[in-house]
């Protein structure tokens, strides 16, 4: 019989095409050495081309799966991804309050990924929904990691270069946060993509040239699960980001075309790493 592995929870959407939401936090977990467990909050239909229709889990049902998750399987850190809707970000924050899961470091650590923006930059939120994630998840998330057009939905900060990263840093920092990752990929133009990590006093930046490539669904789903998985192994902070940034740069080069549309990231590789 096998040792049981590290588990992590993701509390996000189904991508019915596979390449982003839960489908892709699984794989990415998976790649990384951890056993994912799911706490479902809408079911999509969902293909290369984009969302054509979305149907919401009850609230009382999403928090549910977080609770029988939690108290019978435990978990070494959770995360979020699409919650969709005020109830159910309302709901979410209730039980992981209820089972310990957080900001501070002696719980399990939270990692807030606020999808609240869709590839082409647009709002996908309403602003009560905007509102919560601001006052609800972000002061409960050891880490929040949004990218750029989420930074400017949530903080009013539109990032274009160093400076500008650092000023919408502090700004998401100070709504909570233990730590912020700023996710410099869609800062478009730039050779480099660069993640500022900021936890208030200290910074880290991780760097790496652009891969041209146009398929990148699901990037941020599994950069903030392969951190999620670090976590849950055991790592701190600092170096759970920098093991989620070296799986996702080899992720996106991986990345293969699928459909008519936008392909996947690939954690594929991965896969033997942890054995």
């Amino acid at each position: 019989m096998a040792e049981t592995p590290p588990r992590a929870l993701t509390i996000a959407g189904s991508d019915s095409g596979g390449a982003a939401g839960l489908e892709a936090d699984l794989r990415a977990m998976t790649a990384c050495g951890v056993h994912g467990c799911v706490a479902v909050t809408a079911v999509t239909v969902q293909n290369s081309l984009g969302v054509s229709g979305v149907h919401l889990v009850p609230p009382e049902t999403v928090a549910a799966q977080v609770r029988a998750v939690v108290t019978d399987i435990g978990v070494g850190a959770a995360k979020t991804g699409m919650l969709a809707s005020r109830p159910i970000i309302d709901a979410v924050a209730d039980v992981v309050d209820e089972v310990g899961i957080g900001r501070d470091e002696d719980v399990t650590p939270f990692v807030v990924d606020p999808v609240a923006a869709s590839m082409a930059g647009e709002p996908l939120l309403a602003e009560d929904a905007m509102e919560a994630i601001r006052t609800r998840l972000f002061p409960r998330a050891a880490l929040a990691t949004p990218n750029l057009d989420e930074v400017r939905l949530l903080a009013g900060v539109t990032v274009t270069d160093a400076a500008t990263a650092r000023e919408a840093a502090a700004a998401l920092h100070a709504m909570g946060p233990r730590y912020v990752l700023v996710k410099g990929g869609h800062l478009r133009g730039s050779p480099e993509v660069i993640d500022l990590l900021f936890d208030g006093e200290q910074t880290w930046e991780f760097s790496g040239p652009r891969i041209d490539t146009p398929h990148v669904h699901g990037a941020g789903d599994a950069l903030a699960s392969a951190t999620c998985a670090a976590l849950a192994r055991g790592a701190s902070m600092p170096d759970a980001v920098a093991s989620a940034e070296r799986f996702i740069r080899r992720a996106v080069a991986e990345s293969y075309p699928l459909g008519a549309g936008v392909g996947p990231v690939s954690p594929l590789w991965a896969v033997d790493a942890h054995r």
